[in-house]
């Protein structure tokens, strides 16, 4: 389908259940893959994303069993029994910074690559901090961008210390972690991060999940890291992924502008993932939100109030934010966004380009938005830059306007059937 046009929606009532977390549901696939033992995964998120890091482990020799409804059973194999491997990640940035991490300490020759987009997004920052351990890397292009090939070096003996910087990705730092009990050999495998961390939330994520999985790792704040010598991952016997909470986002706001009241299930008030932090934000500008340990719920509680947040914790939420912004009652200011530049999409001039087209004034910065939402929303037929969330966020415009989203299948990155749930929920 090029296009999806969707009619103005009076209200929106009703419970969803969510699909997995693409973020837990790659972790926990790779430290399954890592572990000794057999694991059972739950609620594995079934899309396009999912679906390269399977593919990736089922390249690396890795034993991989689909029990049908979204339930896998993975038997632990490191070091991997393959030796090399040409490994396309689509546009996941999440598997290619996972893989990089791992294979860098994997013997053997690996070639990442991925669309025409990935090639745009940075992964220097991570490959330096694996050079200064031994790792060989050679970009095929542009230095510090994908294509490229790893030669993985074997754990030596002692221990390993290095520097990643923070402030392009977690996901760097969420990499090297992952990977700290197989590059520690006999000795600590310690992590340094060089200034101010992005999405601190993500990093509590990997380090939760990396309990789960057996490993603990030793901290000091967000500024150094240690995985202590002898760690090893071990199955947990049987793990659920928990519900996607960026995905909760979209059906969230709508319960605010739709009236709700609207309830997400699988993620609640004990999640691992930051962004159930956008509940707070919703309660903030106008909606009543409750928790339960698996559920969250929100209804319009007044306006929908302007707002100035700094969103560097939940910047994937942050562009739902943007698009509520549109029925504001004043400014708004969204802060501390620079990462939105090196996602699927420049986000931060896809979001300014599409929110005037909906009749914003908007001003977009470095790292920043200012949204002044017009007096009626206007009509818009939205580009989507191949970037499931701008598909997702937008669809949020048809509370105020009919709207028609472009190009709605690049959903599939990590919510295939997100538009026939939500309008399960529409009315």
């Amino acid at each position: 389908m090029d296009r999806l046009e969707l009619d103005r929606a009076s209200n929106c009532a009703g419970t969803v259940k969510l699909p997995g977390s693409k973020s837990l549901t790659i972790r926990a696939l790779m430290l399954a893959a890592l572990s000794e033992g057999t694991t059972l995964l739950s609620n594995v998120l079934d899309s396009d994303d999912a679906r390269v890091m399977l593919g990736a482990l089922a390249q690396l020799g890795v034993s991989l069993e689909d029990l049908g409804d979204r339930r896998w059973r993975v038997v632990g194999n490191a070091p991997f029994a393959a030796r090399e491997a040409d490994i396309f990640v689509g546009n996941s940035g999440l598997s290619i910074r996972t893989l990089a991490a791992v294979l860098a300490f994997m013997p053997g020759a690996w070639r990442l690559h991925g669309v025409p987009r990935m090639h745009e997004r940075p992964i220097g920052d991570l490959t330096d901090a694996l050079a200064g351990v031994g790792a060989q890397v050679v970009f095929e292009g542009a230095a510090g961008y994908p294509p490229l090939v790893l030669r993985g070096r074997v754990p030596a003996a002692g221990g390993i210390r290095t520097r990643v910087k923070g402030a392009a990705s977690s996901q760097f730092l969420t990499g090297l972690l992952q990977v700290g009990p197989i590059a520690a050999g006999t000795g600590d495998f310690c992590i340094e991060v060089d200034g101010d961390l992005i999405s601190k939330p993500y990093v509590d994520m990997t380090l939760g999940l990396m309990e789960r999985f057996g490993v603990t790792v030793r901290r000091d704040g967000y500024r150094e890291f240690v995985i202590p010598a002898g760690s090893h991952y071990r199955s947990p016997g049987d793990y659920t992924v928990e519900s996607d909470a960026s995905s909760a986002s979209y059906f969230l706001a709508a319960g605010l502008l739709g009236d709700g009241p609207v309830r997400v299930e699988g993620v609640g008030d004990t999640s691992l993932q930051g962004d159930i932090g956008f509940a707070h934000f919703l309660g903030r500008v106008g909606a009543q939100v409750q928790w339960g340990p698996d559920w969250i719920e929100t209804r319009r509680a007044g306006p929908v109030r302007a707002f100035d947040e700094d969103f560097n914790t939940i910047p994937d939420a942050a562009m739902t934010a943007a698009v509520v912004a549109l029925y504001a009652d004043g400014p708004c200011r969204l802060r501390n966004i620079g990462s939105w530049r090196v996602k699927e999409t420049d986000r931060l001039a896809a979001m300014a380009t599409e929110l005037r087209k909906c009749g914003a004034e908007v001003e977009e910065g470095t790292d920043w938005l200012s949204i002044l939402p017009p007096k009626q929303v206007k009509r818009a037929e939205i580009a989507t830059y191949d970037d499931h969330r701008m598909a997702m966020s937008f669809s949020l415009v048809r509370f105020a306007s009919p709207v028609v989203i472009v190009e709605p299948g690049c959903t599939a990155k990590t919510y295939p059937a997100f538009f026939d749930d939500m309008a399960k929920v529409i009315q």
